[in-house]
Order: C-alpha cells, then structure tokens, then sequence
C-alpha cells in the first residue's frame, strides 16, 4: 500500500504550547490579511494534551501576545499565584525558608498563575480549530521528508499494524506525508526527528552543550484545611546535596479544587549511576516540610518528562532549508525563572510570523528562514535566556548552594550581566563515574501511603501500548547492556528510568539479560539521554501510545 499525500502550506510536528502557539498565529495573521493559507498540526498523543506535563507556573506575557482578551474567552487560568515560599532542605527533618531578599527577583512568581498545562494545551487546540488549523492527534511524526536538493518538505506519520516481527497485520495501515513548503518541529524536549535534523544539518556546532533534568511530578487530592489555592513552594538542597555531584530542585504548587502538584527535578548530569531519580522523589516526600500537605490525602496522577537545561549557551541554529525548530526542542527553558512555557510559545509565534512572511511574498517554500533567528535574537525570550544563562552551570560548577549564591549575586548586584559567561561541556551521558567508585544508595522502601514504587505510579499515568509492535526503544548494539554497561556502571538503565522500562534479570543459569519493557515508556526520553554509550534511541511507537495525562 502506498503512502497517501497531502499538501499544506505549514505542517507543525507536536501539539504542545510551542507548536498551538505556531499554528495560531499563522492563522491569525492569514485572517488579519485575508489570506487562505493552509497549517496541520501531528500530536502523537491520543488527543491534545494527553502527552503534556509540566508543573505548572504559567507566566502570561506570551498568552497575552496571543490572545489579548484570553480571560474573556476562557482559558483555564483562574488560580494567581497567592504565596510564593522558597526552603533549604538542611537534611532529612530540618528546613530554613529563604528569605526574599535572597531569592533572584526573577524567580518571584507573583503575577503568575498555577495552572495544569494539559489542559491550557486543551483549550489551545479548541482555538486553533476555530481558526481553521487541522489537528490530527495520535498521529506521530516518524520521518523527516526531503526532496533532491536535501531541504524538507514535510514528514511521514508512523504506519499502524506493524507486528513486533515487523510484519503486516491485519490492521495495517500505511503512514500518511504531510508535504509543505515549511514545517516546524516543536517535538518538546529531545524531539526524535529534532535529534535527526541537528546531525544532518549540524545545528549544534559551535555551541555550548545541550544539559538535561528528570522531572517526575504527583497530583495528590489533598485535606481542605492544608489547601491553599495559588500558594507555591519551591525547595533545594536535600535529599540531592548529599550526593556528589547531584543538583536538582522541587516544586509544590497548589491547584484548584483541593489538588497539588509535586514534583522533583534532578538534573542529568548526576555521578553516581547507583542513584535512582524515582526513588529521590519518593524518599523526598517524606520531609516534614512536604509531607505535611500529603498527609490524610490521595495520590491521584504520576507522570515524568526530561527537561532542557542548557539555556543561551546551547541554544542551536534554529533553521535549516525547509524547516524550524521551536520550543523545548531548541532549548528555550529558563532554569532560573524554572519555566518554558511562555517562551515556547513565543517562539513558535516568531517562527509563525516568519514563515507567514515568506508565504505571503509567494515563496514556494524550503528555503531557510533566516529571519526567524534575526527575531529570536532581537525578541525577549533571548533576553531572558541571556540573562540567566549562568544559573545552570554555576550549579553545575559549584553546588546547589554555592550555585545560587553565585547566580543571587549575578541577578541582584549584576542584573545578569556579570561580564563571564560559564559553560559546563560535559554531556550527561558523560557524566557518571564506575560503579566501584561510587557508594551504593540505601532507598526505603515505599511506605504505600506517602511514598510508592514505580508499577503503581505508571499505572496512574494510563500508559498504554499496542503490544504487538516493534519496540521504540531501540539499542543500537543489544549486547552492550550486558557486556558493557552492566560491570562498568551497574546498568544504570534501571534505575534512570522512572517507569521501569528496563531491567536485569538473571537466568536459571547464572547468565544475565537486558529485558525492556516498553508497555511502561511515558515517553520522558531519559534513557535517550542517559545511557552513557548513547545506545538506545528513543523513536515514537504507535500512534496514539504512551501516557494519557487527564491535568498534568
């Protein structure tokens, strides 16, 4: 069976805030000229949303470029943030809360609004719909399409009905090509064709290194009377500054409707392959200073996703022949504001706008749009970038605490424009030490009222998989798991995943085996990242699979 073809103007690869904000604006500004350009959106989710997870603080500049009346049209913003509280943690039962004056202006949260990104993705595809964007959910993007000359001319959806043997099943059915002159790839973090598209093209020459950190985030229903609506609390220090080499930082965030949101950012530049992120985030509940809103509550949803880290430094050329990258798939995230929604969106904005500009001059397309870096350069999302852009690796170089220091004196006395830059050019793969070198990590077990293992906690995320398909998780030498990783680092597979996806099982026979289970993935693309022989390549499985996050 051959491939059916369609024709569009502009195909944007991801329904996140990114690739909405994209495909809006394209179609605000055909309306506003009277134009009848053509856009589609591919989401590889079950449905808009479903894949997206965040903490959520949202600030609103980027919204209120968009849709300048969007409280009168509804969007599910109506939590402000009402205390926005920031804690050491000394050690397992002591706390000091930092006083404001210490915490970078920037990080202040009053103005913002806690929020569940998902379902802000929701309503953003209810907008792009009005606006006359098609949106084809459960449709991953599993090829980049390139004509003679090697500019893209769009991409190919996975094929469905494919066995694990690789074989037709009854059910087969052929992928589809979405053609267009331009096509922007918003994947999110470590987008799949995104990785392909920087090799091929070399974006990533002379910039700094791309760095990396798992979030895993609960939803709890909580008592009434520890419930206070837009309240926010961001922690440092334990449980991850007792581990060499080991940064992170956590987030409580109040919810409506008597819900929080908790969540533990490690970052992936970690030593000790013995650590298990997982089980921090477990182990990190049970502070006094968190535990207190869990107690007499529910735990009600579990999700976790890789974050960008690397900021200005590593922010890679952005365009090539036919194509953009946009969003986390770039690197916009400001680690020190702990936010990339707002400036996701901005610039899947700039690039709308710069594609909209060519088309409307009549271009045919796959030319490479320059102006779309001259509009990022001159935008405010490279100013915030700029700004922060030696938060991340002064935590790298110094320590959580030694980091913020430095970083309050950079913002405050400095305005983040201290006359250095730092770079940190050691990939997280690279990172970790042997095994023997590292000290074995004691975990409690899981009590099953505050803290839980990581079967029960995919279970709340919906993960579900076609069965009989190939695996998306493929290695590229199957014997390395074994042969390599395993006596040099302890196959540090299984305790990097947050899901349980890999494994080591020992055999009646003493021999020892890799097994993946890839019905687990939430698709957070740590292993991609991780593994220190950059063995395994995450690629998207069926459509439609994966997480199903009802508000995360």
């Amino acid at each position: 069976m051959e491939r059916e073809s369609m024709q569009f103007d502009v195909v944007v690869v991801g329904g996140g805030p990114s690739g909405l904000a994209a495909a809006i604006k394209f179609k605000q500004l055909c309306q506003d000229g009277g134009d009848d350009f053509s856009v589609c959106l591919v989401e590889k989710g079950s449905e808009i949303g479903a894949h997206i997870l965040s903490g959520a603080v949202l600030e609103p500049i980027a919204l209120d470029e968009l849709f300048p009346t969007w409280k009168e049209m509804g969007a599910p913003l109506d939590n402000p943030v009402t205390e926005d509280d920031v804690y050491y943690l000394v050690s397992a039962n002591q706390a000091i809360k930092v006083p404001g004056i210490f915490v970078p202006q920037k990080t202040h949260n009053h103005g913002n609004y806690v929020t569940s990104l998902a379902n802000l993705c929701r309503w953003l595809g209810e907008q792009a719909e009005q606006l006359g964007v098609e949106i084809f959910p459960g449709f991953p993007a599993a090829e980049v399409l390139y004509n003679d000359e090697g500019a893209v001319i769009g991409i190919a959806t996975g094929d469905m009905g494919i066995s694990a043997a690789g074989e037709q099943k009854a059910t087969y059915q052929p992928g589809y090509e979405l053609r267009a002159k331009y096509t922007v790839f918003a994947e999110g973090c470590r987008g799949n064709l995104g990785k392909q598209l920087m090799a091929k093209y070399d974006l990533q020459k002379d910039v700094g290194t791309q760095h990396y950190g798992l979030g895993m985030k609960e939803i709890w229903d909580v008592d009434p009377g520890k419930h206070v609506p837009g309240k926010v609390v961001h922690t440092v220090g334990w449980p991850l500054d007792h581990l060499p080499g080991t940064v992170g930082g956590s987030f409580i965030y109040h919810l409506e409707n008597n819900q929080i949101a908790i969540g533990l950012i490690v970052d992936l530049g970690y030593k000790n392959p013995h650590l298990s992120p997982f089980d921090e985030f477990q182990r990190f509940k049970h502070h006094p200073v968190v535990q207190q809103f869990l107690e007499g509550g529910n735990r009600v949803a579990y999700g976790a996703r890789a974050v960008t880290k690397g900021g200005y430094q590593a922010v890679p050329k952005l365009t090539f022949p036919g194509g953009l990258l946009a969003g986390d798939n770039a690197g916009f995230f400001n680690f020190l504001k702990i936010k990339g929604t707002h400036t996701a969106m901005k610039t899947g904005m700039l690039a709308a706008e710069a594609i909209f500009n060519s088309v409307k001059q009549g271009s045919n397309g796959q030319e490479e749009l320059a102006a779309y870096t001259d509009a990022y350069k001159q935008s405010w999302v490279n100013q915030e970038l700029y700004s922060s852009r030696n938060t991340n690796p002064a935590t790298h170089k110094f320590g959580m605490l030694l980091g913020a220091a430095f970083t309050w004196v950079d913002q405050t006395i400095f305005r983040g424009n201290m006359p250095l830059t730092l770079q940190d050019e050691t990939p997280p793969h690279e990172s970790l030490k042997p095994a023997a070198e590292c000290a074995k990590i004691d975990y409690p077990k899981p009590d099953g009222v505050i803290s839980f293992d990581k079967l029960s906690s995919v279970y709340l995320s919906s993960t579900n998989h076609e069965e009989d398909q190939p695996c998306h998780l493929q290695l590229a030498d199957p014997d390395i798991p074994i042969q390599k990783n395993l006596p040099m680092y302890d196959e540090p597979a299984q305790r990097y995943c947050p899901a349980g996806v890999y494994e080591v099982i020992e055999e009646q026979d003493g021999s020892k085996q890799f097994q993946i289970n890839s019905q687990n993935c939430v698709h957070c693309k740590t292993c991609d990242i991780k593994d220190p022989a950059q063995n395994i390549n995450w690629v998207t499985p069926e459509g439609g699979g994966g997480p199903n996050y009802p508000n995360m």
